[in-house]
């Protein structure tokens, strides 16, 4: 019998995976690779409900990339006030909100033209 070897899983589900570990809500995937001037392949957008809350997605996402891939990010942005944190994994950038925050800088909206991918 043959040892098959796992499959390897993808830097964005696992990111997805982290948030949903620490119930971060509303995730949302954008695919921007069509989208002309892009600054990534994809976006991941969530929120928390609390500064501690968005701290601890934050943390759940760098330490599962980590574990898994052996991958940090390149740049975290915000996390002094845990409003709006930005990690940059170049070619996937995680945003995670407090709630009024996401409304109000309304990504999804600004990249409208990103196709939205569902997850299960």
């Amino acid at each position: 019998m043959r040892n098959s070897k796992p499959k390897l899983r993808d830097s964005s589900q696992l990111q997805v995976e982290g948030i949903e570990d620490v119930k971060g809500n509303e995730i949302s995937l954008l695919d921007l690779r069509k989208l002309e001037n892009r600054i990534s392949d994809y976006f991941i957008i969530c929120d928390g409900n609390s500064n501690t809350q968005v701290s601890a997605i934050i943390s759940s996402v760098t330490k599962k990339v980590s574990k898994e891939l052996k991958d940090k990010p390149w740049g975290i942005e915000g996390v002094e006030n845990a409003e709006w944190v930005l990690l940059d994994y170049v070619d996937v950038v995680v945003h995670v909100f407090q709630k009024e925050k996401r409304e109000f800088y309304d990504l999804e909206g600004l990249w409208g033209d990103a196709k939205r991918i569902e997850l299960n």
